[in-house]
């Protein structure tokens, strides 16, 4: 199953400057958790953005066209190309950046999304339109001393 996780502000922004726009806990807990002992595939500047390099305990698959070779990950040139490396029943997740997003959206079948409610100051990075999906599952969460905004996990399916 291919599956896209991010988290995306109310105007779709999900960056600045290769970095995430937002750091709550509890995102990159269900990050880990859902991610976790699977397939990540995500593109060159995602995997730079990373600050350990692959993570673990995880296939770790960066799309690019111009490195052939990164410590700890399986490099192709395309998503195409990526995923004809994959098995039909691995449970994939597409976690980065936008053009990676844009291409993997029409094939993808869940969402699994933290909706974060804030509209930041600066981004340079949108996640694409997903308004033709449905919600399957959301979890709301208030602000808190580790929570600065108000988000919600969400789920959706085509």
């Amino acid at each position: 199953m291919i599956n896209i996780i991010a988290a995306v502000a109310q105007n779709n922004a999900i960056g600045y400057q290769n970095k995430l726009l937002y750091w709550l806990p509890n995102d990159l807990k269900r990050f880990k958790q859902l991610t976790t002992g699977h397939t990540i595939i995500m593109g060159r500047k995602t995997f730079d953005s990373l600050p350990k390099g692959a993570l673990p305990n995880r296939r770790n698959v960066v799309i690019s066209r111009t490195v052939q070779s990164l410590p700890g990950c399986d490099v192709y040139p395309s998503l195409d190309e990526a995923l004809s490396h994959c098995e039909a029943d691995e449970d994939i997740y597409i976690i980065g950046g936008a053009s990676i997003y844009e291409q993997a959206l029409p094939i993808a079948q869940r969402l699994c999304l933290t909706e974060i409610a804030d509209t930041p100051a600066q981004a340079d990075v949108f996640f694409p339109n997903y308004s033709s999906w449905h919600e399957v599952w959301r979890e709301d969460h208030s602000i808190d001393e580790k929570h600065p905004q108000r988000y919600s996990f969400v789920d959706y399916e085509k």
